[in-house]
């Protein structure tokens, strides 16, 4: 199975040969993907160097010229060096683009902490009106980034992952899936956090929602799942703990509820490790969050 960013690099390829309308950004990192795309469409293909404020600018002035522009590199380097740009010449001149980021929270530990950014959606919360698609496999990228790229000139910011769950389910680019029905509680899995979450609750009472597109926040789908389920709610997202509490809250503003936020833990891990690792340290592997779903639930 090819990862979710080779199948970006294809996807976004055939875009540029079908969209006159699409081009791609880049600061260096994924230029070698885009070589064949180059060739064709040297003038929608722009590779600025490693200059990431640059490429968020330079994608900003794209749009303003009516073109639908996709932004990538890692998201450390896309989100949080150049957020000032983010800001402003995206957000503040309601400019729109597609940003698709790699490495995810910590998908290369040898990298170091500048190549993490568990707080990237977090950050994102801060600015109004970005949609925010996590898929946990290749096939749900290509579906959410064929509908990030679809979206007029909406701002969309796509996060792709190393880490995928073993199946694609059917995504839209709007609503969370109920995965497993049960009546004692239910539990959010973000995108490549739904195998981890299955096999944790595995057994137990509770209903599963899967959500791929996590702003905006898909409030009916959980008030739903908490008529039958019951008001106790756990968020497994695979980016800093509690980002989404709040908008969990927010849903059930009107009922009594309790929320407990499960994700990557602020403390850095210094050490660099395997993927596989980092997943045990922050307690997002299956035993851990049997663990620390029947604490919570535990009366």
């Amino acid at each position: 199975m090819d990862t979710m960013r080779e199948r970006f690099t294809t996807v976004v390829s055939r875009l540029l040969d079908e969209d006159p309308r699409v081009a791609v950004v880049l600061a260096e990192i994924g230029a070698d993907g885009f070589t064949g795309a180059a060739r064709r469409h040297p003038d929608r293909v722009v590779n600025v160097g490693i200059r990431e404020q640059l490429l968020v600018g330079t994608g900003a002035g794209l749009a303003l010229t009516g073109l639908r522009p996709v932004l990538h590199t890692f998201a450390s380097f896309l989100v949080e060096r150049p957020f000032e740009q983010v800001k402003l010449d995206l957000g503040h001149q309601d400019a729109g683009a597609v940003l698709v980021s790699a490495a995810a929270s910590f998908d290369w530990p040898a990298g170091g902490y500048t190549h993490m950014a568990p707080g990237d959606v977090a950050l994102l919360d801060t600015l109004d009106g970005w949609t925010v698609q996590v898929p946990g496999h290749p096939d749900e990228a290509e579906t959410l980034l064929r509908h990030a790229v679809a979206a007029g000139d909406d701002k969309v910011y796509v996060r792709l992952s190393l880490q995928a769950n073993r199946d694609a389910l059917p995504v839209d680019g709007e609503r969370f899936r109920t995965v497993r029905e049960g009546g004692s509680g239910v539990v959010l899995a973000v995108g490549p956090m739904l195998d981890h979450v299955l096999a944790a609750t595995e057994g137990l009472d509770m209903t599963v929602l899967y959500a791929t597109t996590v702003r905006p926040f898909d409030a009916a789908a959980l008030r739903r799942a908490t008529r039958t389920a019951g008001t106790d709610v756990v968020l497994v997202e695979p980016y800093l703990a509690g980002t989404s509490t709040a908008a969990a809250n927010d849903a059930l503003a009107d009922v009594p509820h309790r929320v407990l936020g499960l994700g990557v833990g602020r403390r850095e891990l210094r050490r660099y490790g395997t993927i596989e690792e980092h997943v045990t340290a922050h307690g997002l592997d299956a035993r851990s969050l049997r663990e620390r779903i029947g604490a919570f639930l535990t009366p």
